[in-house]
């Protein structure tokens, strides 16, 4: 799985042949230059979502449900999964366990798919005191093991496991039917995910442990602007290639 946030980064990641494209509320941070995904709303991730599905990839697209989404109620928390589905969503995804039961049973009881995410979820990230791995003892991995159980119950098709010690992701893997899919989470969970800008080096920032950067885009970027700029500044650009041809009447 890989993020997208429009259709070009969702067109490029299904031509690479990824199985899922996830609309993250990472795109607060990666997209719109927020310091942490407590920024963003459900109409910014609804009009990304259309973005993502005008790509027609034929992935299975999830969409986040960002934060005070589904935090004020069950029927708000289904009218807003609802309004992700419309903007061209398969299922769902959100955060927490236990404390998130009642509304994920609701949304799946309206037919939404639902994907759930544990271990360090970034939109907890004020109680958490920043981001910070997750179920590093014991008793911390037991309440994890049994948030990813109650989320099985309740009938999600996968869950994200993000920032827990590689034992934590193999263990919450073995113990579960449905898939685990992992970021920073260990080699052992059934799939990963990673965000589009991190893997492909187009952050503006350090990237965390966890990620592998298979391209380094930025500079690349960077260089064939500049390029652009100098060409135009000097008169190189456009040239007779980016010229139309001038008509015989009107020829001098």
């Amino acid at each position: 799985m890989v993020t997208a946030y429009d259709e070009p980064s969702a067109r490029f990641a299904a031509e690479a042949g990824v199985d899922l494209l996830l609309v993250g509320d990472s795109l607060a941070n990666v997209v719109l230059g927020q310091e942490d995904t407590l920024h963003v709303t459900v109409e910014a991730m609804c009009h990304h979502v259309r973005a993502v599905a005008a790509a027609r990839s034929n992935l299975h697209v999830v969409a986040d449900m960002p934060w005070m989404s589904y935090h004020a109620g069950v029927g708000e928390s289904v009218k807003n999964a609802a309004a992700l589905i419309r903007a061209g969503a398969d299922s769902v995804k959100l955060e927490g366990g236990r404390v998130r039961q009642e509304v994920v049973r609701a949304i799946l009881d309206a037919e939404i798919p639902v994907m759930g995410h544990l271990g360090l979820t970034p939109q907890s990230v004020m109680t958490f005191g920043g981001f910070k791995v997750q179920a590093k003892t014991r008793e911390a991995a037991e309440r994890l093991l049994l948030d990813a159980k109650v989320l099985e119950e309740e009938g999600v098709f996968a869950i994200v496991v993000e920032g827990v010690p590689g034992v934590v992701g193999t263990r919450l893997t073995e113990a579960l039917e449905i898939p685990t899919i992992g970021i920073g989470a260990g080699p052992d969970t059934d799939g990963q995910v990673l965000v589009f800008h991190d893997l492909l080096g187009l952050g503006n920032r350090a990237p965390a442990k966890f990620v592998r950067q298979y391209a380094h885009l930025g500079p690349v970027i960077t260089e064939a602007i500049a390029h652009y700029a100098t060409d135009v500044r000097e008169g190189n650009f456009p040239g007779p290639d980016e010229s139309y041809p001038d008509p015989d009447e009107l020829a001098p």
